[in-house]
């Protein structure tokens, strides 16, 4: 795709998100608008990024503020490590870390907030507390979980993962990465649709490094427009994971730099969403690529 392709509008960009308590964040559809940026909290100890580690309340909350002031629109707190390996925490151990986050936040800031969570439980919690969004790494697959969603009138991501996060990098196989992508996420929606959940309330995540070697990752990289002709937002969260350090050769703490090209990347292919631990560097980035391509 040309740089002036890039700054022309992208099919199926330009949309109102639709939010809980009346509310709505609009998806930018000017040409070379910015995509929105969802910040990452995680109020753990276990996540393979230390640095976006906030495992007391305080200090979540305090990170969240600091990249609402940065330029994210949404920040996504997660209390349960979904790395590759991890083993899955019981609900109360969830939302023993997650609720004070959530709550504290939400009494200082009207920021969008996402829970990312596959515990109807916990997302029932946390809707009640004051979250926008639910981002389900399972898709709404766990009973119950899109009939909450849809009783709060909260806006879903909806994510393509195969296996779980303990065993999806052991052996990841397809014969068409991108087409059973699809395939998958256009059936969720449709489960999210015939739960009562609105079509404006819905987000699509292929799950880059959720059960993907490098060529898989790519491939949906460079497919994201396919992914848009499903008629949903897309969200795209790449920010220093291992297809990075492998293109790269660098560890984690060094990857940012890898991290901001594959958001750009992600941009210029159609993304509407990008989740990142560095919230003011890929804004910069993104900016002075949207004023150099013009």
């Amino acid at each position: 795709m040309s740089t002036s392709a890039f700054l022309e509008p992208v099919e199926g960009r330009g949309r109102t998100l639709k939010l809980p308590r009346g509310r709505s964040l609009h998806l930018g559809c000017a040409p070379g608008d910015l995509p929105c940026i969802m910040g990452i909290v995680n109020v753990n100890q276990d996540s393979f990024f230390e640095g976006s580690r906030r495992p007391d309340p305080a200090g979540a909350i305090e990170a969240a503020l600091d990249m609402v002031r940065q330029g994210a629109l949404i920040i996504d707190f997660g209390a349960e490590s979904t790395r590759p390996g991890s083993t899955e925490i019981g609900v109360e151990e969830e939302l023993a870390r997650l609720l004070p986050a959530v709550e504290g936040f939400r009494a200082v800031s009207d920021a969008v907030i996402s829970v990312d969570t596959r515990h109807p439980e916990v997302a029932e919690a946390a809707l009640r507390a004051g979250a926008d969004i639910v981002n389900d790494i399972e898709a709404l697959a766990r009973p119950g979980m899109a009939e909450i969603a849809a009783r709060a009138q909260a806006a879903v991501v909806l994510m393509h993962m195969q296996g779980t996060p303990q065993t999806m990098q052991r052996a990841p196989s397809y014969a068409d990465c991108l087409g059973e992508v699809c395939a998958f996420l256009e059936d969720a929606a449709q489960r999210a649709l015939d739960a009562g959940i609105a079509p404006e309330a819905i987000i699509l995540d292929p799950g880059i490094g959720f059960g993907k070697l490098n060529e898989h990752n790519l491939a949906l990289l460079r497919g994201i427009g396919r992914l848009k002709g499903l008629g949903y937002p897309v969200l795209v969260g790449v920010s220093r994971k291992r297809l990075i350090g492998e293109l790269t050769g660098r560890d984690v703490p060094e990857r940012l730099a890898g991290s901001l090209g594959a958001a750009l990347a992600a941009w210029r292919n159609g993304a509407d969403i990008l989740r990142v631990h560095d919230v003011a560097p890929t804004i910069d980035a993104l900016r002075v690529f949207r004023e150099v391509a013009q």
